[in-house]
């Protein structure tokens, strides 16, 4: 037990301790928040320092930036259910205005209408359109998260994701919800 500390003591300042300023580099390009850099990389190190005594040696800057990655993956998993918990509550924590007032019946018609609209056409997306939304538009990931996680080209992504607001943005216009071509 001690010489497999201190192994992994030794490959952990050997390999990973060279690489912090980078991760931390890309870890607030990853986040645009300090802080939340700051804990990617330290969920990053900790798995780094569980795995140090396996790591083989080669390429530590990449085996670092997998680790973050998938870190960063697993932040946005975490994150997610609770967007999801009780749908019904956040829709109708939603629906009343800030000042309390409640929607007039139009505000309702037109919302319910509007999801409706919105429902139908992600669902009539293709799996890959329907994919990019997802990790894009609800979950937040970036082009290249994305694209990392889809195992694709960024601009397969971008294209894709296009593709799915354009026909989104068509259904919408059809049913009156959304500007028509010419105005948007």
């Amino acid at each position: 037990m001690a010489s497999l500390e201190s192994a992994r003591e030794q490959a952990f300042t050997r390999y990973v301790l060279p690489e912090v300023e980078v991760l931390l580099r890309v870890a607030l390009s990853l986040t645009s928040q300090p802080a939340d850099a700051e804990d990617l990389v330290q969920d990053t190190l900790l798995r780094a320092y569980r795995s140090a005594d396996r790591f083989d040696g080669k390429h530590p800057r990449a085996w670092l930036l997998t680790i973050m990655r998938n870190v960063e993956v697993n932040r946005h998993r975490r994150r997610r259910p609770h967007l999801l918990d009780d749908p019904d509550a956040d829709l109708d924590r939603l629906a009343v205005a800030p000042a309390g007032v409640p929607p007039t019946p139009e505000e309702v018609v037109v919302g319910e209408q509007f999801d409706e609209v919105v429902d139908s056409a992600f669902a009539a997306l293709p799996q890959q359109h329907q994919q990019v939304v997802r990790l894009i538009d609800v979950d937040g990931l970036t082009y290249a998260d994305a694209a990392r996680l889809l195992g694709v080209p960024e601009g397969t992504v971008m294209s894709r994701l296009h593709r799915a607001r354009k026909r989104i943005r068509s259904r919408l216009a059809a049913a009156g919800l959304a500007p028509k071509r010419g105005m948007m």
